[in-house]
């Protein structure tokens, strides 16, 4: 496994393949991280999304930072929210997680293809302290999400002999 996590920062930068299962209208804030592994095809995009939220250190602190967005969750654990975040939608190759405050609206994505996990969150201010609260908040999530990517691919490693 191949520990490099490639971040790509706005819209434009976005792989059209994780873009087209989006809905949320003209995003202020679009990131995706894309770590290379192979066998990702072996687990179910929600599999993956409940990997990398659920069973990481950073992915089971995460629901505190939302919270402190005011982003509504749901209950956890439970068949139709990851992590609390709504299963809004799903493909074969992907799934759609949201939730939403009074002041923006979030979307992740979790895309995977027999070389590589992605995640990509997609944010719309509907209000303008929207950008005055995420953007320090953005600092940390780029910092954790490489983190829990790798940590979920290395624990699902079938190499490592701890395959859950």
């Amino acid at each position: 496994m191949d520990d490099t996590v490639m971040t790509a920062v706005g819209l434009r930068d976005i792989p059209e393949s994780i873009r087209a299962h989006d809905t949320l209208a003209s995003p202020d804030y679009v990131d995706v991280f894309t770590a290379p592994a192979s066998g990702v095809t072996d687990r179910s995009p929600e599999e993956w999304a409940r990997a990398v939220l659920e069973e990481t250190s950073a992915g089971r602190s995460a629901p505190a930072l939302w919270r402190r967005l005011g982003l509504h969750l749901g209950p956890t654990p439970s068949a139709e929210h990851v992590q609390g975040l709504k299963i809004a939608a799903r493909g074969d190759d992907w799934i759609r997680l949201e939730t939403a405050s009074w002041f923006m609206r979030a979307h992740g994505i979790v895309h995977i293809d027999d070389r590589q996990l992605s995640l990509a969150l997609f944010i719309r201010y509907d209000h303008p302290i929207a950008s005055l609260v995420w953007m320090p908040e953005s600092a940390m999530h780029r910092r954790a999400v490489p983190v829990m990517l790798r940590q979920a691919l290395s624990s699902h490693d079938p190499r490592s002999g701890d395959v859950r």
